[in-house]
């Protein structure tokens, strides 16, 4: 059984149609490779509701093992998506979050002022990335070898963690 994953862009520009979602587009590239099926995309702007509904709309709806965000990670006033997740999420992953942070910040000190947040809503893994392309793999490599396992724990998986 394949997993099934939702890809939400967050971006105004994007949302208005003014600038190429290559970032969303690089996560269904990713996910593809390795079997997992994006099965929803969408390009919102930085409105902390619509993140919200549709964080909420994705998971509750049960059908997505895997929810990631890009984009509105940061520090401008308009960056909330990382409010919005942590609005919905009932817990916070912060390992996910922090070993993103932690890789990134030997390509650019600017990975020190993201935001991004990680965590469970009802049986979905929803993770927040930032919104540069390169930003998006460079993060995505750190996460993928442990995605599986924390989607199998998340579903009730009860077998033992040892590696």
């Amino acid at each position: 059984m394949g997993l099934q994953a939702a890809v939400i862009t967050v971006s105004d520009k994007g949302a208005r149609g003014e600038r190429e979602d290559l970032s969303g587009q690089a996560i269904i590239e990713i996910l593809g490779e390795i079997g997992i099926e994006v099965s929803e995309y969408r390009v919102i702007p930085d409105e902390e509701e619509k993140i919200k509904e549709l964080l909420l709309e994705f998971a509750d709806r049960g059908n997505h093992e895997l929810i990631i965000t890009t984009g509105g990670t940061g520090v401008s006033p308009r960056d909330v998506t990382p409010d919005a997740t942590l609005k919905v999420i009932e817990k916070e992953i912060p390992g996910i979050a922090e070993a993103m942070r932690h890789a990134s910040i030997t390509i650019t000190p600017h990975a020190m002022i993201s935001r991004a947040v990680a965590g469970i809503r009802k049986r979905s893994l929803i993770i927040n990335l930032p919104g540069s392309p390169r930003a998006v793999r460079d993060n995505l490599s750190v996460v993928l070898p442990a995605l599986r396992h924390a989607i199998e724990k998340i579903k009730g998986d009860q077998s033992d963690c040892a590696v």
